[in-house]
């Protein structure tokens, strides 16, 4: 193992993990995957605490630092690897990404969590999850309605890409109507083309299950 090459603490089933998993394989940064398995609760051991208080994924080290949360991770990446940028060089449309990903990563992904899950019935879950991430869906669709052109903001690639396409794993996991929003289905069709995309797909990990991986083939998501 390079000592230097940054390290990713990841879960395959985790959309933040995989969010930075998409703009590492953009920027063609090696690192390795150290995975982590939330449903055994290795994030709340003492060794990864110490590390990551939050006990949370993502979480990586690099350049001699440790970074937690995926949005944090994502602007180091960007910052200090101006490569194959996932930010726009004008102002008005990086605050479009960076609105689209608070949307995302503030107003969805952290209500449909699986900590917050594990509040509920197991038969309310799959209820729950739906209306949470359709009625957020719903807002990126009208906000799609403003700035998309092949990508979320524009023609290409940005973060505001890199956290969308994830979300669409857990939509599709409990059951939204993403065709009912067609300007996230054809930036997710053309997001899937990519390989930093599909070699970040948390089927590909290689924590993930071969179970799940023949479930999903099955059932085409």
């Amino acid at each position: 193992m390079d000592n230097n090459r940054p390290i990713l603490y990841t879960y395959f089933r985790s959309s933040s993990a995989a969010r930075v998993r998409i703009a590492l394989n953009h920027k063609k940064i090696d690192y390795d995957a150290r995975p982590i398995n939330l449903l055994l609760d290795e994030q709340m051991s003492e060794e990864y605490t110490a590390m990551n208080p939050g006990g949370t994924v993502p979480c990586m080290v690099i350049d001699g630092h440790t970074i937690c949360q995926s949005t944090a991770i994502l602007e180091y990446l960007e910052e200090t690897r101006p490569q194959a940028p996932l930010l726009p060089r004008d102002p008005a449309s990086r605050a479009a990404v960076r609105a689209i990903v608070d949307v995302i990563c503030s107003g969805i992904q952290p209500l449909q969590n699986l900590s917050v899950l594990k509040t509920l019935p197991e038969s309310e879950r799959q209820s729950y999850a739906c209306g949470i991430i359709t009625k957020g869906l719903a807002v990126v669709e009208r906000m799609l309605e403003r700035t998309a052109g092949q990508f979320c903001v524009g023609d290409e690639v940005t973060l505001a890409d890199c956290c969308l396409v994830p979300q669409l794993y857990n939509a599709y996991r409990y059951g939204v109507d993403i065709p009912a929003m067609p300007l996230i289905r054809a930036i997710e069709a053309r997001a899937n083309e990519l390989p930093a995309f599909r070699s970040a797909h948390w089927m590909q990990q290689p924590d993930c299950p071969d179970v799940l991986k023949q479930h999903s083939k099955q059932a085409n998501h």
